[in-house]
């Protein structure tokens, strides 16, 4: 059985009334970003702003990426550790949201954006 789909049972039980529900499933820092935008968009990016997940199963490097994209641009890909949740819940049509949770200028590009990701039930 789907995760979601368990999940939607559990607040069904519990009497969840809400329009839209939103549970975090994820936060992860943002790999790849000295090759991508990230150095250009960093004077306008914002803790709070909304990425886009885009699944890349063809990717040569890792069958399960996913790309994170703030509007329009490439800033790096969800850390291949920690993104085979988050490509079964796409690749499966869950509903996910994502948006930065964290920037730190840091030396280590590893450190400097972190996203938060969500299911929207």
């Amino acid at each position: 059985m789907r995760f979601l789909l368990m999940l939607s049972l559990v607040l069904c039980a519990w009497g969840a009334r809400a329009e839209r529900v939103r549970v975090l499933v994820q936060s992860s820092p943002l790999a790849g970003s000295q090759y991508y935008a990230l150095a250009e968009v960093w004077p306008r990016i914002k803790t709070g702003d909304p990425l886009v997940l885009a699944r890349e199963a063809g990717n040569r490097h890792d069958a399960r990426a996913i790309r994170v994209e703030w509007r329009g641009r490439k800033l790096g890909y969800l850390p291949r550790a920690e993104n085979r949740i988050v490509a079964a819940a796409l690749d499966g049509g869950d509903r996910l949201s994502a948006r930065v949770s964290r920037l730190t200028d840091d030396p280590n590009p590893w450190r400097r954006l972190e996203v938060e990701i969500y299911v929207d039930l």
